[in-house]
């Protein structure tokens, strides 16, 4: 069978084969028209150029900016990583407008999201680990409480932190993980599961009036770890007060000031704190602990709303372990989705 050559028209007016790449030139010819020669593309697309500066400095300064007005620092602070969806089309417009300058300024951005977030695209799992941990809000309203647990179980995960439990559900998370799980205890509305023992249980006070936070020492097989439970209070965005976070941040420096005087050396935050890494809300929680999807996760892992996840306020943080691999769970019945880790006690300090 004679081979099929693709046909282009010659020079004069014939044709014959295309060359490699033809198609290729032919469409960057066509991108590029209208550029060449034009000094005007220097003066053109000023706004676009402005609008890239702006979203850099945004992005650079987030820290900076105030939280007198509505928390608008924290919000920000939230929802930083999706500023990145403007630099393609800021480039989009750059083109449009055939402005070099445009262009130009469109990598600032581009730059500074790299350097915020790019270690986030890469897979830093590791294959190691001594234990594996589990968090999940698995939500008031649950309709399935039972499948929510057996969902979580399905995990293999060593030890299972549950935020949200109500009164009425917790017989029934009860009786789906107690098989699985020969050590447990709920404290308000946060509970603990856990293959090894538990001592040194005790509800912690973050500032509420009702117990939405704990601590207990799991004795694994690798050695004593400190965990913590804990529901930070949730957050609020209105058009007439903006981010309301006062009494989430409130208690969030009521549970760093707990964390920070933990006698063990080894310690795991699980939870649910209405906040992601970002925020400079959390940071009597964040500046002494790390997090585990930051350190050894792939991508962003964010866990909320489980529909369509856009924020990782679903946390797990650890203090003299070693994060080895971090992910999420399949969604539930819960508007959360379960975040896991698996982390290496045995080589810890």
């Amino acid at each position: 069978m004679a081979q099929q050559a693709y046909m282009t028209e010659t020079d004069n007016g014939g044709s014959g084969p295309e060359r490699p790449g033809a198609r290729f030139r032919r469409l960057t010819n066509r991108l590029v028209a209208g550029w060449t020669g034009d000094r005007r593309i220097w003066r053109r697309g000023l706004v676009v150029a402005a609008l890239a500066v702006l979203l850099a400095l945004i992005m650079l300064l987030h820290a900076h900016i105030p939280n007198a007005i509505g928390n608008l620092g924290s919000l920000t602070d939230t929802f930083l990583p999706w500023l990145g969806l403007f630099v393609p089309v800021l480039l989009v417009l750059a083109f449009v407008r055939k402005s070099a300058t445009a262009l130009i300024a469109v990598l600032l951005p581009s730059i500074v999201w790299l350097n915020l977030f790019g270690s986030l695209i890469s897979d830093k799992a590791g294959s190691a680990g001594d234990l594996t941990v589990v968090t999940h809000n698995v939500n008031a309203d649950n309709a399935d409480p039972a499948g929510t647990a057996r969902d979580v179980a399905a995990s293999g995960a060593d030890v299972v932190a549950l935020e949200e439990l109500t009164t009425s559900a917790v017989p029934v998370y009860e009786q789906a993980l107690d098989s699985r799980y020969r050590y447990h205890s709920v404290q308000g509305t946060v509970g603990l599961w856990s293959k090894y023992p538990l001592t040194g249980v005790k509800p912690v006070d973050i500032k509420l009036g009702w117990t939405r936070a704990m601590r207990a020492t799991v004795t694994s097989p690798a050695g004593q770890v400190a965990v913590y439970v804990a529901h930070l209070p949730s957050v609020r965005v209105k058009l007439e007060a903006g981010f309301t976070a006062r009494q989430r941040d409130k208690s969030a420096n009521a549970l760093g000031e707990a964390i920070k005087h933990e006698k063990l050396t080894r310690v795991v935050l699980l939870g649910d704190l209405n906040g992601t890494m970002n925020d400079r809300a959390l940071t009597a929680v964040t500046a002494q602990m790390r997090s585990t999807q930051g350190a050894a996760g792939s991508g962003f892992g964010f866990s909320w709303p489980a529909s369509f996840p856009m924020a990782r306020i679903d946390q797990i943080m650890v203090k003299g372990i070693e994060p080895e691999s971090s992910w999420t769970l399949p969604q539930t019945g819960s508007d959360h989705l379960p975040v896991a880790a698996r982390v290496n006690v045995a080589t810890s300090s």
